[in-house]
């Protein structure tokens, strides 16, 4: 699997207040919850996104509150993946439970310019920044957790599990 596009940076410690401010945590739906995508630290940015866009980040990336309504909005918002130099551990999970790609890359993350056009290869965590025509490696990401991303997050992918199952009995 491959993701691509266009990206969007922002520095150290970006706390998951930032990422989707507390006043809009009595909506779970993700178009709703990106469109208020780091209005705070950065008004207007959600009407920037393009679907496959991705978000670049310096070190300890969705800190704070243990919110899944953090990665929800950033994929609401369009974005295909997040490459920091590092992941709140609490964030980390969440984002994998919600279908979100990320990729930790000290160097990635350090180098990559917003505006750059970056290519990922999910299985391997090779970064590819098209614009300046650098490669960085993050940690690739194992199959089971690629099958979240595919399926759209844990619920999703338990719901085909469940489904594959009855389907099978239904076949005996």
């Amino acid at each position: 699997m491959k993701l691509k596009g266009k990206t969007w940076k922002f520095g150290d410690n970006v706390d998951t207040d930032a990422i989707v401010a507390a006043r809009y945590l009595s909506s779970i739906d993700p178009a709703e919850l990106g469109s208020h995508l780091m209005e705070d630290i950065r008004p207007g940015f959600a009407k920037m996104m393009k679907s496959g866009n991705l978000l670049a980040a310096g070190k300890n990336f969705g800190c704070g509150s243990s919110r899944e309504h953090a990665p929800l909005a950033i994929k609401g918002a369009g974005a295909s993946a997040v490459i920091a130099a590092s992941f709140a551990r609490i964030f980390y999970r969440n984002a994998f439970n919600m279908g979100l790609a990320i990729f930790a890359s000290p160097e990635a993350a350090e180098k990559i310019q917003e505006g750059d056009e970056v290519e990922i290869e999910v299985g391997s965590g090779k970064i590819r920044n098209l614009t300046r025509g650098e490669e960085y490696q993050a940690g690739g990401v194992p199959p089971f957790m690629q099958e979240l991303i595919r399926a759209g997050g844990l619920i999703n992918y338990m719901v085909e599990r469940q489904s594959q199952k009855s389907e099978v009995r239904s076949q005996k």
